[in-house]
């Protein structure tokens, strides 16, 4: 069977374990949490033998300079949310007379709400209370509270998110915080220790140490379809509550944000991932200065010429070489369109960056903005050629985006595929967007609009592919569509 493209794939969450928020990969969620001991030697000296070189402390990093500054500016926040209670049944004289046990309704008729918490980690980046962390930390939050590394607790305001980095910015009013500056994942190195700080099961200040384990890591984890992953994997322990905490080099510099896991049990078993400095300072950045992310779009759809796509295709799309990525269709009216990029079109580099891998070529774009011009190097009939692309926000324009503009995607809450050719004929359409999943809080939630719906007109604009969808920046006011069964639907939303 054929890989899938970019953009798709499966994802399973892991529970937040003792009220603690974290996001984990879960094969086998059935299993049992094991719990494994380790045993620690107290003896210090090296038992090696003659053929081994002589033990050089000076030679090996001393991770006591990072661990002790870099605590300071972590802090761990508790997330409240305000959870509307069952609407309980009122008092009936009709059940009351058969002797039906009944419940009593709330006098008032006013919903009753209970709050539910979670708690994450944070990093301070700035003296005036700037602290980044996982969006999936903060996500659906009435209440957000901070409290600091020597106990001070500040509530905290929401400055803006990122589902598709799985990140937020956050706000808290307090002066000469300690802080930790960015360092440089791009330069960290496969083998290099790392640190880990953040609060695992609500144990504040928890530091572990591991090694740099792989880099640019996809995962298919982020649950939005347009997610931008190059996880950094370490073997430093992260478990649940650890999400949105720093990992640090050893000269204490932040070089990712502690993100997931991956494990059969929904704890730590040896792998664990953290969204990468270089995205994470783009993101921050825009984020403060525009209260959303400008984010560059290529435009197009690709999968990276590994060995699978030489043995499947290679032969019949004339490709033989390894390397770079492979156009599969490019969106009309994109930054690669415009810039005459087509379909079959290799892209071996951006801006001199070689193509090895998918997070490759979406790390490079995603360090962008709208407008910003990137040079690709791209094999067409068996040549490199150079094209200069001028690149495009979501809408197809170069124009930065404004906080007022919509992720309409995000607004509606759910999960879409391109309603395809068969199914667009059974139901005589040209084309929709068919909903495969529904997120509680979205519009299509709060809309009821059931899963298989094929969404034709949004704001009585048509929508005919993903690319349409994604393109749309305003506020939801109508929904139109047809269902699997013909039966045809229209959802106005009123505020």
């Amino acid at each position: 069977m054929k890989k899938a493209f970019l953009f798709l794939g499966f994802v399973a969450v892991a529970a937040a374990v003792g009220g603690a928020t974290a996001w984990a990969v879960s094969e086998h969620r059935e299993q049992p949490v094991q719990y494994i001991e380790r045993t620690v030697s107290h003896n210090s000296a090296p038992q090696a033998g003659n053929h081994f070189t002589s033990y050089q402390a000076d030679q090996y990093p001393d991770l006591t300079y990072a661990a002790e500054n870099a605590v300071k500016a972590v802090v761990n926040i508790e997330s409240i949310q305000q959870i509307e209670m069952p609407r309980r049944r009122s008092y009936d004289p009709f059940l009351e007379f058969f002797g039906i046990p009944q419940d009593y309704g709330y006098g008032d008729g006013r919903p009753q709400y209970r709050e539910q918490r979670a708690g994450g980690s944070g990093v301070i980046i700035s003296e005036d209370g700037y602290i980044v962390t996982n969006n999936h930390v903060i996500d659906g939050a009435t209440k957000l509270r901070v409290k600091l590394n020597d106990g001070r607790i500040f509530d905290g305001k929401l400055i803006g998110k990122d589902s598709a980095t799985d990140l937020a910015l956050l706000k808290i009013e307090a002066k000469d915080l300690p802080t930790l500056a960015f360092g440089s994942s791009d330069a960290l190195r496969l083998g290099e220790w790392v640190l880990a700080i953040g609060s695992p099961f609500d144990l504040q200040s928890t530091i572990t140490a591991g090694i740099v384990s792989a880099k640019a890591r996809q995962l298919g984890a982020i649950p939005n379809d347009f997610r931008i992953e190059s996880f950094i994997q370490t073997d430093a322990a992260v478990n649940p509550g650890n999400s949105g905490g720093a990992l640090v080099n050893t000269r204490g510099e932040l070089v990712g944000i502690n993100t997931l896991i991956k494990s059969q049990t929904g704890s730590y078993v040896g792998y664990s991932f953290a969204v990468p400095e270089s995205i994470v300072r783009k993101v921050v950045v825009d984020l403060k200065e525009f209260g959303v992310v400008q984010r560059a779009m290529l435009g197009i759809q690709f999968r990276v010429v590994d060995q699978d796509f030489l043995d499947e295709e290679g032969k019949e799309l004339g490709i033989d070489e390894l390397g770079g990525a492979y156009v599969a269709s490019v969106v009309e009216g994109g930054s690669a369109s415009e810039a005459g990029i087509r379909k079959g079109d290799v892209i071996v580099s951006v801006d001199g960056v070689k193509i090895t891998d998918p997070s490759t070529l979406q790390l490079e774009i995603a360090r962008h903005r709208p407008n910003d011009t990137v040079k690709l190097s791209v094999k067409r009939d068996g040549k490199v050629k150079q094209f200069d692309v001028t690149l495009r926000n979501k809408a197809g324009k170069t124009e930065l985006i404004a906080k007022t503009d919509v992720d309409v995607v995000e607004s509606l809450g759910g999960k879409f595929v391109d309603a395809g050719t068969k199914l667009c004929r059974e139901l005589e359409i040209k084309g929709g967007v068919q909903v495969v999943g529904i997120k509680a809080g979205g519009v299509l939630a709060r809309a009821r609009v059931k899963e298989g719906f094929v969404i034709t007109h949004i704001n009585d604009q048509p929508v005919y592919s993903l690319e349409d969808l994604q393109r749309m920046t305003e506020s939801v006011r109508s929904i139109d569509g047809i269902y699997p069964n013909g039966r045809s639907a229209s959802y106005v939303l009123v505020e």
